[in-house]
C-alpha cells in the first residue's frame, strides 16, 4: 500500500500542485484549515507524514503541528517555510514539534528524501511507543501483583499467630484442637500459594521441553493425587482416555494444565448435590489432544469468562483462591498454542475442553 502522506497548506493552487506532483507515489491527502486536517487524520489513523505550510490564517504552522501532535503523536511532522523565520523553525524541531523543516518552494527530490526518513523514523517511535506502553502494563501488573502477594500471605499468617495467642491462654484439650486445626488450615493455605508461586515463575521464565506424552500415565497420576479428596468429599471421580498415535509435547505444561482444571473441578463443588462427579477425558486422534473436565458444580455466568483467566481472579468468594491456577494455565497454553472453549451455567457445572497440536 501507499504511505499516506498529508499536506496542509491555505493556498489553493500549492494543494493541487503537491497532489499533482506525489500522488503517484504516495496517497496524499491535502487539507486547507485545522479542522479539515483533524477530520482526516481521525479517518487515517495510519497516517505517516504531514506536511504542512508555517503561513497559516489566524494560526502558525508550529502551532497547528503543535496542536496536532497532542491528539495524533504517530504521524511525522514537516513544516514547509517561505520567509526567514528561523528562531521559530529551531524553537520547533528542538521541542520536537517537528521532524524537519523545506523551504518553499518545495523540491521534488527534497520531498521524497523526507518523507523516506520520515517513515523510517515512524516505524521506529511506533515500535517505541508499543513497548512503552507494554512497560506501562507490565509495571501496573507487577503493582498489582506485588500487593495481592503481600495481602495472600498475611493473611495465613494472621491465622496463625492468631491460634497462638488463643493456644496460651487455653485451658482444654478440644480448644487445643480446635486452635491446631486452624492453624493446620492457614499453613495449608501458605503452603498451596507457594506451590501457585513456584508454578507462575517456573512457567514465565522457563522453555519448552518436548518429549513423548502417554495420557494414560497422566491420568493414573491425578487418580493418586484426587482420589482420597474425591473419597472423603463423595465425589464421583472418573477418566477416560483414547490414545492410538503418538503426541509429542511439553509434559510439565500439560501437567499444569489437567492439575489445574481437576482442582478447579474438585473445589467449586456444591454442597447440597448429592451426586457429585467430575470427569477427566482425553482423546488423542490427527495429531490432536483434546483434554475435557467436566463437572457438576456451582458454574459460573457467562459475563466472568473472559475473566477468570486474570491473574489474582476469585470467581467465588466461599472458596477463596489466590487467583494463579487458570492464569499459570493460560500461560501454559500460550506456550503451546493451545485452545480453550468454557461451557458453564450456575447451578449445572462447567466443562472446560483444551485443545493441544502435537509438537
Amino acid at each position: 500500500m501507499k504511505i499516506k502522506v498529508l499536506y496542509i497548506d491555505d493556498e489553493q493552487n500549492n494543494l493541487i500542485s503537491f497532489k499533482a506532483a506525489f500522488r503517484m507515489h504516495y496517497n496524499v491527502f491535502v487539507a486547507s484549515d485545522v479542522s479539515e486536517a483533524i477530520n482526516i487524520l481521525m479517518n487515517n489513523p495510519d497516517m505517516k507524514v504531514i506536511f504542512c505550510d508555517q503561513k497559516m490564517p489566524g494560526i502558525t504552522g508550529v502551532e497547528l503541528l503543535e496542536q496536532i501532535k497532542t491528539m495524533f503523536p504517530l504521524p511525522v511532522r514537516v513544516l514547509l517555510t517561505g520567509f526567514a523565520d528561523m528562531e521559530a523553525v529551531v524553537n520547533a524541531i528542538n521541542m520536537s514539534q517537528v521532524f524537519r523543516y523545506l523551504k518553499k518552494p518545495w523540491k521534488e527530490e527534497e520531498i521524497y528524501q523526507t518523507v523516506e526518513e520520515a517513515v523510517k523514523y515512524y516505524h521506529a517511535y511506533s515500535m517505541m511507543e508499543i513497548n512503552m506502553q507494554e512497560l506501562k502494563s507490565a509495571y501496573k501488573e507487577l503493582d498489582k501483583f506485588a500487593y495481592s502477594v503481600s495481602h495472600d500471605i498475611r493473611g495465613p499468617i494472621a491465622g496463625i499467630l492468631t491460634a497462638i495467642d488463643y493456644l496460651e491462654q487455653a485451658d482444654r484439650i478440644e480448644d487445643v484442637r480446635d486452635l491446631l486445626g486452624l492453624m493446620r488450615k492457614s499453613l495449608k493455605q501458605l503452603d498451596e500459594y507457594i506451590i501457585a508461586m513456584h508454578e507462575y515463575y517456573n512457567h514465565h521464565k522457563g522453555q519448552v521441553t518436548v518429549s513423548n506424552i502417554t495420557f494414560e500415565t497422566l491420568a493414573e497420576e491425578t487418580k493418586n493425587i484426587y482420589s482420597v479428596f474425591a473419597g472423603a468429599n463423595k465425589i464421583a471421580y472418573e477418566t477416560e482416555v483414547v490414545q492410538t498415535e503418538p503426541f509429542k509435547s511439553d509434559v510439565v505444561s500439560i501437567k499444569l494444565i489437567i492439575n489445574n482444571l481437576l482442582s478447579n473441578a474438585f473445589k467449586y463443588q456444591r454442597k447440597d448435590e448429592a451426586n457429585k462427579r467430575v470427569k477427566l477425558a482425553i482423546e488423542v486422534k490427527s495429531g490432536l489432544a483434546t483434554i475435557t473436565v467436566e463437572d457438576n458444580g456451582i458454574g459460573m455466568e457467562e459475563a466472568v469468562f473472559g475473566k477468570i483467566f486474570d491473574l489474582h481472579y476469585r470467581s467465588d468468594t466461599e472458596n477463596q483462591g489466590f487467583g494463579f491456577g487458570l492464569f499459570n494455565m493460560k500461560g501454559a497454553l500460550m506456550k503451546l498454542k493451545g485452545q480453550i472453549d468454557v461451557q458453564s451455567k450456575p447451578g449445572v457445572g462447567s466443562t472446560f475442553k483444551v485443545t493441544l497440536a502435537s509438537m
